[in-house]
């Protein structure tokens, strides 16, 4: 798998180091939820292998919605950065020139509903610790340890979200690569 070059998109508004850093840690976040995914494959897979033996780890679904969870908020701010989430490039078109703005209000939008997620998802996160609550399953694994990588990917989807709201604004040139249907 090839390296995209995010930094590239990158205008001079802020310290190059700034943007390697985002790019790397948005680039990490993508492995991590690759990571997750073939643990997710690894577990079904021992999974299926003890069932014909007889045995049984009860736990075993539980891990894998943990990594479920854990690839899919992990892998957020990397989508986001290399235009692999959902946009509605048509409805861009017919702006024409007033794109910029259409652009401009959903990223502010989308901003504040990232931001708004990020702070109850670290809130529940930081509750679930404090009251030392365990899942119910037969691990009984601390709650707060699967919603910690929720979290930390619902602040980086946010911080992913502010960083392409404050370029778009300052430079008036995106942050996220296109897709290949705007092509």
């Amino acid at each position: 798998m090839t390296q995209p070059n995010l930094s590239a998109t990158y205008t001079a508004t802020r310290p190059a180091s700034l943007h390697r850093l985002l790019d790397n840690i948005y680039l990490w976040c993508g492995y991590a939820s690759g990571f997750c995914i073939a643990s997710i494959l690894i577990i079904i897979i021992v999974q299926i292998g003890l069932r014909y033996t007889g045995m049984n780890l009860g736990g075993l679904p539980t891990y894998a919605g943990y990594m479920m969870a854990a690839s899919t908020f992990l892998g957020m701010p990397y989508a986001l950065i290399t235009g692999s989430h959902i946009r509605i490039e048509t409805m861009g078109k017919l702006f024409g020139h007033s794109k910029r703005y259409l652009d401009l209000a959903a990223f502010f939008c989308g901003t504040l509903v990232a931001i708004w997620f990020a702070y109850y998802a670290c809130n529940m996160e930081l509750t679930t610790w404090a009251l030392n609550d365990i899942s119910t399953d037969l691990d009984a694994t601390p709650l707060w340890i699967p919603q910690l990588t929720m979290a930390l990917g619902a602040v980086l989807f946010a911080v992913a979200m502010a960083d392409n709201f404050v370029t778009l604004l300052l430079t008036g040139k995106y942050r996220i690569q296109p897709s290949f249907q705007a092509h």
